[in-house]
């Protein structure tokens, strides 16, 4: 597991508090007090995963979420202001695979922290299941999934999957034509053993349909499943 976690915050308070107890925790903290400052440290230290805050100096958090994206599938986490509920929103459609909602508690956070990565750790090593055609693929319909190689393919074109989009496309792929409900994808894919936020999953699903599906206003592979939550039918 790679535990080197980049820290982006420019609240100097904020970031020793946070720091301090994801030290105390064995994980390694690289800082970065603004948005360039973070894209640099990023880049350069590769961490497991990234906590971003949105109001940030020079380039804000939102913009280096954009950017990170398309550049690297690293675990990111956003922290947002309580009322910035569209800035929730925003972060998680241009690639954020979780936030945080300011004023939050440390025990929420490495709460957070600690399932991303073990999520991350485990689809890194997770066997082929039932249904792949050899190599670790798995053929859905008109889309390509290569477990070994963590990448998606619709009729031959690479898709551009954040990490939570790939998870949860994944899970879904190896559970095919199986309902879910929110709160089951919450636990099985971000890893969360307590109540989330299911609207991070509808998110997800949104942004991911816009990615796999030929017509993203007519589903045909991801499915909603009135009452339930979602399916993936082959």
């Amino acid at each position: 597991m790679n535990r080197t976690i980049a820290l982006v915050e420019d609240d100097p308070n904020l970031l020793d508090i946070v720091r301090f107890n994801l030290t105390r925790e064995g994980y390694e903290v690289v800082v970065a007090r603004d948005g360039e400052e973070a894209l640099s440290v990023v880049r350069g230290r590769q961490p497991g995963l990234v906590i971003l805050d949105i109001m940030l100096p020079r380039l804000d958090g939102l913009e280096v979420c954009r950017i990170l994206r398309k550049e690297i599938s690293v675990p990111i986490i956003m922290l947002t202001a309580k009322a910035d509920e569209v800035d929730k929103v925003v972060g998680l459609e241009i690639g954020a695979d979780d936030y945080v909602t300011k004023p939050f508690s440390m025990r929420e956070l490495l709460a957070r922290v600690k399932a991303m990565l073990r999520r991350a750790e485990i689809l890194q090593d997770a066997a082929p299941s039932g249904g792949d055609t050899g190599a670790g693929i798995i053929e859905v319909g008109h889309l390509s999934i290569d477990l070994e190689r963590h990448v998606v393919t619709m009729q031959g074109r690479e898709l551009n999957l954040s990490p939570k989009e790939y998870d949860l496309l994944v899970y879904l792929a190896q559970n095919r034509r199986r309902a879910f409900d929110r709160d089951h994808l919450l636990e099985r894919v971000w890893g969360y053993d307590y109540g989330g936020d299911t609207r991070t999953v509808d998110v997800h699903i949104r942004w991911l349909r816009r990615k796999v599906e030929m017509d993203p206003a007519q589903p045909s592979l991801i499915r909603t499943v009135r009452g339930v939550g979602y399916k993936l039918e082959a």
